[in-house]
């Protein structure tokens, strides 16, 4: 019993947190002149406090295990949503097709680029001699 009401702590815990970062994302958005997406900037929030430590990640991993064993079933209502605008869809496909693959060929190029980049060679700076010593 004892077992049942610490996961059942932990799941609430976790989903409570991830609810009030979409909670202050949302209330942030309204506030702001820029139009971004409260859930975005939600994440944002979630991620400050996961890289500040401020939030332990424990605390999130339960709730966050859970969506991620559901998530093909969370994209099903989405998948439907997304079937009222077949029409829309059809008719605009071609600049659709072609922005997809533009942004994800940018988006390979730069990943790429950075990739290089981070993991280059680097020459060792050797520590400058001492006086007396014979290098």
């Amino acid at each position: 019993m004892s077992r049942l009401l610490s996961d059942c702590w932990a799941l609430l815990r976790a989903f409570a947190m991830i609810y009030l970062c979409l909670f202050i994302g949302n209330l942030l958005s309204s506030l702001l002149p820029m139009t971004i997406p409260g859930s975005i900037i939600g994440m944002l929030v979630l991620f400050l406090l996961l890289s500040l430590q401020i939030m332990p990640a424990a605390w999130l991993k339960p709730g966050c295990h859970l969506l991620i064993r559901y998530m093909a079933l969370l994209f099903v209502p989405i998948g439907v949503g997304v079937m009222n605008y077949y029409s829309q869809i059809s008719a605009q496909l071609g600049p659709l097709v072609v922005s997809c693959v533009v942004s994800t060929l940018i988006v390979m190029l730069v990943v790429g680029f950075s990739s290089h980049y981070v993991h280059r060679e680097r020459p060792v700076v050797a520590a400058p001699a001492k006086k007396g010593d014979r290098g």
